[in-house]
């Protein structure tokens, strides 16, 4: 089925062979004016400055919607003003400096232009020279509002891409921190970063994330979902196989811990591989907190996860199948509160769950106090009057209630999405054959996540196969001094994370 799907929308186009044609540097400064126009499609931000340094004919060449014009006067021009230092010896020593190199490829020359570089050419020579002074819009690198925690860092990645690397590499100040760059999308030319630490990161998954996105053959990335969807293997699978995340201290312990991050220029997302399906589950929080409590979060967003999944297909299953299975002090309550709807269980749960979707929706895209507003009118008034119309149960506006607060609970947005998309196959199956339903559609989950592999990664891990020693920071959070070693199923290089901690103790 997954082959049919792939091939139906699948579409083969006859491959262009890209032609890369090159051009030295013209000797005459017209000509390198025009060859730079025509590359740039005679763009209206183009600024062209001819000037007469030391009796040389020279000009400039930037574009203003890129570069910062003080620095240029400041750091460039005016020391090459200065008439008491030969030219020569000027360039010299501006050549020293790493914002100021030389080129002889005009189609360089063009392409660093777009990076927010400036070129300055004199008369006669058969090279350039670019200097680099792009412009800074950067924010402040605020905490994620979908990744909040209550203790520990409050920092967030930026659309920045430099930025983002010296985020990590201000806390992971190690020269085993291994950044690699890819330059993607055939019209766009965005920069990627690839993240490791060389000497713990397993170099087979480095050299797949390297094939993987080098395979990759677009116009243009629009955001790391692209780049994700491109290199998960399962492509039409519900769950996530990449994590994502805006923080970098998040970023910095799965790159302790043998992991490697995707950073994209542009964008705040990081993606890092491998993980396992309990990796969704772990927030930073849980580190730091006590262990018990860490613990108990984590089993409450596990449970949150069973819960959001067949809390609905429970109580179709229960109404329609198996009312023998209700408390007996509980049925007068509820066949009350079911024998005068006009639908179905099922029918009252897939009008409820596409209600609260589009009231999740409009509060998202609304702006943010327009947007409580209608969480306020969707809670309030909307299910009120529905159970007083007597077109929905009371019971199933508690039950859909419910499951909406279980999938909030989950820490990844992403595996959000999935459980509410999941729950509708479950609930359609509950109306089916009640139980016995509810047991297949798990089933078909069960065996379709012990498919998944996240780079080599058994996707249940620890789960399956069964690691218990893996349990400790898996499905639980056991106290930081016990956590000795690191997972097993990303097979890092360095197996040993911390030697005995708590020796202190031990000698007294």
């Amino acid at each position: 089925m997954l082959s049919f799907l792939k091939n139906l929308f699948s579409q083969k186009e006859p491959e262009v062979q890209p032609t890369h044609a090159t051009q030295s540097v013209y000797t005459s400064i017209d000509e390198n004016i025009h060859y730079i126009k025509q590359g740039l499609y005679e763009s209206d931000d183009i600024q062209i400055q001819k000037m007469t340094i030391q009796n040389k004919q020279s000009v400039i060449i930037y574009l203003e919607t890129m570069v910062k014009t003080e620095q240029i006067q400041q750091n460039f021009l005016d020391p090459l003003m200065d008439e008491s230092i030969e030219l020569d010896n000027k360039i010299n020593q501006l050549l020293a400096n790493p914002d100021f190199k030389q080129e002889n490829q005009l189609d360089q020359v063009i392409h660093s232009m777009i990076q927010g570089n400036c070129v300055l050419y004199f008369e006669g020579e058969t090279h350039c020279y670019l200097l680099n002074s792009p412009q800074a819009t950067h924010r402040s690198p605020d905490e994620p509002p979908n990744e909040k925690t209550i203790r520990g860092s409050h920092k967030g990645f930026i659309e920045d891409l430099d930025s983002n690397i010296n985020f990590v590499r201000k806390r992971i100040q190690n020269p085993q921190l291994t950044v690699k760059y890819i330059t993607k999308g055939d019209e766009e030319n965005i920069k990627i970063a690839i993240l490791y630490i060389n000497g713990i990161a397993n170099e087979e998954t480095i050299a797949q994330v390297k094939e993987r996105i080098e395979a990759i053959s677009t116009d243009m990335i629009f955001s790391p979902g692209y780049i994700e969807e491109m290199i998960e293997e399962k492509q039409f699978s519900p769950f996530q196989q990449v994590l994502l995340t805006e923080r970098p201290d998040r970023v910095d312990a799965n790159l302790i811990e043998g992991r490697v991050a995707i950073l994209t220029e542009g964008a705040t997302d990081t993606l890092i591989v491998p993980v396992s399906f309990f990796t969704f589950f772990q927030s930073p929080d849980d580190y730091n907190n006590k262990y018990l409590a860490g613990s108990f979060f984590r089993i409450l967003r596990l449970f949150s996860f069973l819960g959001a999944l067949t809390l609905p297909a429970i109580y179709i299953a229960v109404v329609g199948f198996h009312f023998e299975t209700i408390p007996y002090k509980m049925v007068g309550l509820v066949k009350g509160s079911i024998e005068s709807i006009p639908f179905s269980p099922l029918s009252e749960a897939l009008v409820m769950t596409i209600t609260i979707e589009l009231i999740r929706e409009a509060g998202i895209r609304l702006p943010s106090p327009i947007g409580q507003t209608i969480g306020i009118v969707g809670g309030l008034i909307i299910g009120e009057s529905v159970v007083n119309a007597g077109i929905i149960s009371n019971i199933m506006v508690i039950v859909i209630a419910l499951t909406a607060i279980m999938s909030f609970v989950i820490p990844v947005y992403e595996l959000g999405n999935t459980v509410r998309l999941l729950s509708i196959p479950v609930m359609i199956g509950a109306a089916t054959l009640g139980f016995v339903g509810i047991i297949f559609a798990f089933m078909i989950i069960a065996i379709h996540m012990c498919s998944i592999e996240s780079f080599g990664t058994p996707y249940l891990s620890p789960l399956t196969p069964t690691r218990f020693s893996e349990f400790k920071d898996g499905i639980v959070r056991v106290p930081s001094w016990m956590m000795n070693r690191r997972p097993k199923d990303i097979q890092p290089q360095k197996k040993i994370f911390q030697k005995d901690s708590r020796e202190w103790d031990n000698n007294e």
